[in-house]
């Protein structure tokens, strides 16, 4: 007790301290790119198509290269003459920089202009004449799939139609004997829509090039810069070392600055070619039009039942729209991501999936938005099938659940897929939830309101998500395998520098990182400094996303630690004159073992590295750590939701929503619980009011925040959140699992839940996201389900 009131005390494990980030951030001194000047700086903007489909004819820069201020036109040609027109993608795809041939989507890069500042920059870029050919326009993987599709790659070898891949896994054989044994099967058909991170600052990028020592510098908006110097070195054919990115602070990511985009490789060649640095700052309506979007994934699924109400097996398929380019940020060998990782919290014998993935015109999506590579998808899938399969038995759902879930005596517990659930009390934690929502009292105030004609629901989302990416064996991103590091350096005074292959965009890593060596060392957490996203000092990382910190880069700082408390062993034998065998550690202090007054602190130790070493023991006290996973590790929530829906509008409104997340230990509480309401924010958001979608000629309807709608505080509802029950990670350091991406993965389908479960009575199986009032109302009245798949009208 001592101890764990002395580690509160420095702000180790446990402590609800205050993130270090804030205090610069709500004084508005953050470093963001573009508060970045740098002498001689040009400015750069991008042109882009206003079509989704079309030839391009001709493209005349003449007028743009007559106005003043303007130093260079980029066009698609110009950049062929230097094998720039085309780029890789994370899955093995390429995707144009500039076009040349034709625009696959609307937003599509077409040239851009660097001059001496954005304004004239823009002004150029529209004194640009393109002519273009319209071709025909497919928006949904349904037409690209058709016979007369047009060929949207017809850039690609051997590509006659638009088809991406074919994926499966699982047992098919195994699934259908199940289905033939069911008493019952459940079928439904859902689409999840095409979302958008949509973080505070867009993306952007400040490229210096400086000749006479062939060094480039970029500053940009990454969430993974050593996996972006790798890129650049390859398309810019850069020796690596002579290239140096700089991520500073990041105003948000959430997966959208994981990719590369062509306005980096076009600010790269300018400053290359003009020997000045070149600053590209992204606009929303860029941002939201045209990087990185997420889900738009149709899923079909099956589950085979027993009247009893225990699944016997489960089938999926899945229809992914990845837009022009398959640009798709996650492992290399999963062609859908971790979409299998679905019904993995629940006891199921077999399964089998089935996935297809095709282009259209439409941007390149497939980001990890808050997810670990479609796992939100996979979730959502799971719940919303739970739902409907509780409702075909006739059983009550919370018991439903309760009959399948994995029990704590299973764990480890191997999935149908192949994945291993590390550790788990799935059943405390829906119990819980039930209690704290007080579900038995609402079914009684549903059916007493029902009969009054007003409609209550509740909504059940239990999951468990794979997070930390990165066991070698299986996980790689263009070969490059999913480990991270950790590098820290304590100073003869015993203060400490921690440096990560990591990079935060509002996690609190600064925080939380001095916490963990606060737990490992009894170093003071307020006397560690984190550095991250600089390619020159930080050890090579593959950066943050798909809630990766904690569970990979956090273990690689407990190990990091324990390497050098190791060598500090040695140091306090030295200073104590006892062998290192009789040396104990308590927090902060080592001590003989026979004695346990006699002792010295770490910062002693420290001392010592540097003036008093042991014949034979190098001076210093430093170390690095790079960490392997052994597993993925696997967090559980429940998040329960109630609503009431107002059947002559079909506005709904949260009544209450509880959440209860065992997410293993917890470094910051108050930290991890700002993830958690962060989190339910956007999956209420998801499910209530963003809508991002195409008409039939490709344009994009949600390209502004008058179409594509974030929650303020007016339409955020409360949420009551529980963190009571801790089941430790057994493979993980410190037995933490992450947070970060929990509620935004699980929180929709209890929301959509509650709704379905309101309008039960109606016959309707499923109201696609977002639950728009007038699909609602749509529901209600011609009781039938509702689509929300494109395209849609854009006539009003």
């Amino acid at each position: 007790m001592t101890q764990a009131l002395d580690e509160i005390k420095i702000g180790g494990m446990g402590a609800s301290r205050k993130r270090v980030e804030d205090s610069r951030f709500i004084r508005g001194k953050g470093n963001y790119t573009d508060d970045i000047h740098l002498p001689g700086m040009l400015h750069m903007e991008i042109l882009r198509s206003p079509l989704a489909h079309a030839r391009i004819i001709k493209i005349d820069a003449s007028r743009a290269w007559d106005i003043p201020g303007v130093h260079l036109v980029l066009t698609g040609d110009m950049m062929a003459t230097r094998n720039l027109a085309w780029m890789p993608t994370l899955s093995y795809d390429t995707q144009a920089v500039l076009a040349t041939d034709k625009v696959r989507f609307q937003g599509q890069e077409v040239a851009c202009v660097i001059a001496d500042d954005p304004y004239i920059a823009k002004d150029a870029c529209e004194a640009i004449d393109v002519e273009y050919e319209p071709l025909p326009v497919v928006v949904n993987p349904q037409a690209a799939a058709a016979e007369d599709a047009p060929v949207i790659r017809d850039d690609k070898e051997n590509q006659d139609g638009n088809l991406i891949y074919n994926w499966e896994v699982g047992d098919a054989e195994g699934t259908d004997r199940a289905f033939e044994e069911a008493d019952l099967v459940s079928r439904l058909q859902l689409h999840y829509p095409r979302s958008h991170p949509s973080p505070i600052e867009c993306c952007g990028s400040i490229a210096d090039f400086n000749r006479s020592t062939s060094k480039l510098t970029v500053y940009m908006t990454t969430q993974a810069p050593h996996i972006i110097r790798a890129a650049v070195a390859l398309v810019a054919e850069l020796p690596e070392h002579m290239i140096r990115i700089i991520s500073p602070d990041i105003g948000g990511g959430f997966g959208n600055k994981v990719p590369i985009y062509p306005g980096y490789v076009c600010s790269i060649l300018a400053s290359i070619l003009l020997e000045r640095p070149v600053k590209w700052i992204e606009d929303k309506t860029g941002n939201l039009i045209s990087t990185g979007f997420a889900r738009d994934v149709y899923l079909d699924g099956e589950l085979a039942l027993r009247r009893d109400g225990k699944i016997l097996g489960m089938r999926m398929r899945t229809l992914a729209d990845h837009g022009a380019f398959f640009a798709d940020a996650q492992p290399s060998k999963f062609k859908i991501g971790l979409m299998h990782s679905t019904f993995g919290c629940y006891d199921v014998p077999v399964a089998h999936l089935a996935a297809r993935g095709m282009y259209t015109n439409k941007a390149p999506g497939g980001v990890a938005y808050r997810c670990s590579f479609r796992v939100t998808e996979a979730m959502f899938f799971q719940e919303r099938m739970m739902h409907a399969a509780a409702n075909d038995l006739g059983m009550d759902q919370a018991e439903f659940r309760r009959i399948n879930l994995v029990r704590d005596e299973q764990f480890p517990h191997r999935t149908p897929f192949g994945f291993l659930l590390d550790s788990g009390q799935y059943k405390a934690c829906l119990d819980l939830g039930l209690k704290a929502v007080g579900y038995e009292d609402f079914l009684r105030q549903k059916e007493e309101a029902r009969k009054k004609g007003r409609l209550l629901g509740i909504g059940i989302s239990t999951m468990s998500e794979p997070l930390g990416a990165g066991n070698s064996r299986e996980y790689d991103i263009l070969g490059i395998k999913m480990f991270d590091s950790a590098e820290l350096r304590v100073h003869m005074t015993g203060k400490a520098l921690l440096r990560t292959g990591a990079r935060g965009q509002g996690q609190g890593h600064e925080t939380t990182w001095g916490q963990i060596v606060a737990h490992e060392l009894g170093i003071p957490a307020d006397d560690v400094t984190v550095e991250e996203g600089d390619t020159d000092t930080a050890p090579f990382g593959m950066g943050t996303y798909a809630s990766r910190s904690t569970p990979v880069a956090g273990a690689a700082i407990a190990m990091v630690c324990r390497k050098v408390r190791a060598k500090a062993r040695k140091l306090a034998a030295h200073l104590l004159e006892v062998s290192e065998e009789d040396i104990e550690w308590e927090l902060g202090r080592f001590y003989v073992r026979s004695a346990p007054d006699r002792g010295v602190t770490i910062q002693e130790c420290a001392m010592a590295a540097y003036s008093n070493m042991p014949d034979g023991l190098e001076p210093g006290l430093e170390n690095n750590a790079y960490y392997d996973p052994p597993n993925l590790t696997w967090p559980f929530a429940c998040y329960i939701v109630t609503v009431e829906v107002d059947p002559e509008t079909g506005v709904w409104d949260v009544l209450n929503m509880v959440a209860v997340d065992d997410c293993g230990v917890r470094i910051n509480p108050m930290i991890v619980e700002g993830q958690i309401m962060g989190g339910l924010t956007e999956a209420y958001a998801m499910s209530n009011m963003q809508f991002i979608t195409f008409d039939a000629d490709g344009n994009c309807i949600g390209a502004n925040y008058m179409d594509y709608m974030l929650p303020t505080a007016w339409e955020t509802p409360g949420f009551e959140l529980h963190g009571e029950i801790v089941t430790p990670s057994p493979h993980h350091p410190i037995g933490a699992k992450g947070v970060g991406e929990c509620a935004a993965v699980g929180g929709p389908a209890a929301f959509v839940n509650a709704v379905m479960d309101a309008i039960a009575g109606t016959g309707v199986r499923n109201i696609d996201m977002p639950l728009l009032p007038d699909r609602v109302w749509e529901a209600i009245t011609e009781r039938h389900d509702v689509s929300g798949a494109p395209p849609v009208r854009s006539d009003g």
